[in-house]
């Protein structure tokens, strides 16, 4: 088809075959095969510099904290329930008190040693990230792609991108691809629209490809890419619609990747932007003051051996097609078929193929978006749970090391916590049950004989927001990032409230995700949908369509209590949320409540990270760019056209 003589129908209603011819490269094709997890594959011999000298000690390091940490912790009930003695229901108990406990006390060990390890400036001892890398002398491509997105607003993540490698005089050495995978007739038409507007503005050379069947999902569409032009490129930066990264941090990945050839992936730790809910702002908040101090430990203990997250990260194109196709799990869905959380199991193939992947926290400037609502949250999160729970059976592949096992259970316990909880609170309340009504128990923080509960209360609550703490003392103890924030007491008041929402959100989360794993176990596929990214509330009936499960758990946690209403106190924190979870939803929904909150200085994170920082793609002022003349002018002419 001819670009200039495009017709406004054309561009319309055969948009496909229009960016097939017009918007595409020519193709580099790169062999990508489909991997197998029961053989051992050792295809990259290179020496791997970036591997920690005393990585395996590191580790020690973490399990003897979480060891030592757990057991202090399991102290207090073990004597409680050891008192006269242990029954069957009284050791499923303490089973699963110990399952809960280890994983928190891992977490927190994981975070107080990335609180050393960014306290003493140890953030870069294994990649060394530098200040004001040179221009790049490889190709790099940016990809994101989109599935009934908001294209307009997704491009317009790009445009910042592609505008701050602009201003450092570097997009000779980028190029920008859109890979579509949307489905839907109007969004499809707006989204390529909004790419002509786009292409004429970019200083990059800017492409776009449409997949009219989205197999295997995003993974499917990366490997697509992969196979069709990657051996043009030496790197590829993976983005999701959401994405945004600075210029500066684009410019570090890539000059660590080719000074560092042993390299396979390195994964930043992106920050949450443009919350404007109050849900939204609750995750921002925590992600900006406390996610530093576990991406460092993250990286502090796996060294060469890290993860990926699927996004805002750099891959060496060739490393990933040769080593990271995925194959397809037997069997039918949700346990089967594709692999939905295919960005662990790629890191895993890479390193397994003897590639390094490291998680950085020494690099700032990269940023994601995230859920306005709590319903929003869950229905993202029950896709997250079928791709995490598929990962059980890759757990005793031989070709994976141990390294990425641990990694992938770790992601399957993420998910299997929620109904281990609820477990072990209907376990602890029906053991309650057998016993006569006492008063005590209504005060049990002020009766002798409730102590080592108590005790074991006080360390478990440590443990939860011992992390958060963490990060509020690394930004207090900074002076520019504690300015950032608003202060110390803006600080503290915002950790307060952060805390207080995160307990509130807690019970409703955890019935959530119990439902999910149940209905996965039960064989339901979550499927795969478009995300909703922006929101300003949702109306009373959805609220309590969506959590009708947690109030029905609410009511019955109630029921039993009606037979040991002295135990009500225990309970309050986790039924007073569950019957309260349709006007939770609702409140924190709102934008209105969101900016309320941070008017009086509460969650307030430094300037720019509740305000859109997306520039227009079709206004604005036209910039320099060193794209090819020829192909702004064809851009210009079927935009005028269409």
């Amino acid at each position: 088809m001819n670009s200039l003589a495009l017709r406004s129908e054309d561009f319309l209603s055969g948009a496909v075959e229009y960016g097939a011819d017009g918007w595409l490269p020519d193709e580099a094709p790169l062999d990508m095969p489909r991997q197998a997890f029961d053989v051992e594959t050792a295809t990259v011999s290179a020496p791997l510099p970036t591997t920690p000298a005393k990585v395996k000690a590191r580790r020690l390091v973490l399990l003897a904290a979480t060891v030592v940490v757990t057991a202090l912790a399991a102290v207090a009930p073990f004597i409680l329930y050891a008192r006269h003695g242990f029954d069957g229901l009284e050791a499923l108990a303490f089973g699963l008190f110990l399952i809960l406990i280890a994983s928190i006390a891992c977490w927190f060990s994981n975070s107080a040693i990335g609180l050393w390890v960014l306290m003493t400036d140890r953030e870069q001892d294994d990649l060394d990230f530098r200040p004001h890398p040179a221009a790049p002398t490889t190709r790099t491509a940016l990809l994101m792609p989109l599935y009934n997105e908001d294209a307009h607003t997704a491009l317009g993540r790009l445009a910042q991108i592609d505008a701050g490698l602009a201003r450092l005089g570097v997009t000779d050495a980028f190029d920008l691809f859109v890979l579509s995978d949307t489905n839907k007739q109007e969004a499809l038409m707006l989204e390529q629209a909004a790419f002509a507007g786009f292409r004429i503005r970019a200083h990059s050379q800017a492409f776009y490809r449409h997949r009219e069947k989205n197999t295997e999902a995003k993974s499917g569409n990366i490997t697509d890419w992969t196979r069709r032009w990657g051996a043009a490129y030496e790197f590829m930066i993976v983005l999701d619609a959401d994405s945004t990264m600075a210029g500066e941090t684009v410019l570090r990945l890539v000059d660590a990747m080719e000074r560092n050839p042993g390299v396979g992936l390195i994964q930043t730790a992106p920050t949450i932007v443009k919350a404007s809910t109050l849900f939204a702002r609750v995750s921002q908040f925590s992600v900006k003051l406390y996610g530093r101090v576990a991406a460092a430990g993250l990286a502090w203990w796996t060294g060469s051996e890290g993860s990926y997250w699927g996004h805002n990260a750099i891959l060496r194109t060739r490393a990933f097609a040769e080593a990271a196709g995925l194959p397809v799990l037997p069997g039918k869905k949700p346990f089967g078929g594709h692999i939905m959380s295919h960005d662990v199991v790629e890191a895993a193939l890479l390193r397994r193929a003897g590639w390094a992947v490291h998680v950085t926290a020494a690099l700032d400037g990269s940023c994601e978006e995230t859920p306005p609502t709590i319903t929003d949250f869950i229905r993202r999160e029950h896709r997250w749970c079928q791709g995490n729970l598929q990962h059980i059976a890759l757990l005793g592949s031989r070709g994976l090391n141990g390294a990425s096992k641990m990694q992938l259970f770790m992601g399957v316990l993420a998910y299997v916590a929620s109904p281990l909880w609820f477990a072990s609170l209907v376990t602890g309340l029906v053991i309650q049950l057998y016993y006569p009504i006492d008063w005590a128990s209504f005060f049990y923080f002020l009766h002798p004989e409730f102590s080592p509960f108590m005790l074991a209360s006080l360390l478990a609550g440590v443990l939860l927001i011992g992390p958060k703490i963490m990060g509020a003392v690394l930004v207090l103890s900074r002076p520019r990032e504690r300015r950032a924030f608003g202060g110390g007491v803006q600080i503290i008041k915002g950790m307060c409230a952060e805390i207080f929402l995160s307990a509130l959100l807690a019970p409703i989360l955890m019935v959530a995700n119990t439902k999910a794993v149940l209905k996965i176990l039960c064989g339901q596929d979550a499927g795969w949908h478009a995300q909703q990214r922006d929101a300003d509330g949702i109306t009373w009936s959805d609220a309590f369509r969506s959590m009708r499960w947690q109030m029905g758990v609410g009511l019955g946690f109630c029921a039993a209590l009606a037979f040991r209403p002295d135990l009500a106190t225990f309970f309050i924190p986790i039924v007073a949320p569950l019957l309260l979870a349709a006007p939770i939803a609702v409140w924190t929904s709102r934008r209105a409540t969101g900016e309320a909150l941070a008017a009086k200085g509460y969650l307030v994170t430094p300037a720019g990270d509740e305000q859109s920082s997306t520039p227009s793609v079709l206004h604005g002022p036209m910039r320099p760019s060193p794209m090819r003349e020829e192909s702004r002018v064809a851009a210009l002419r079927a935009l005028s056209n269409a």
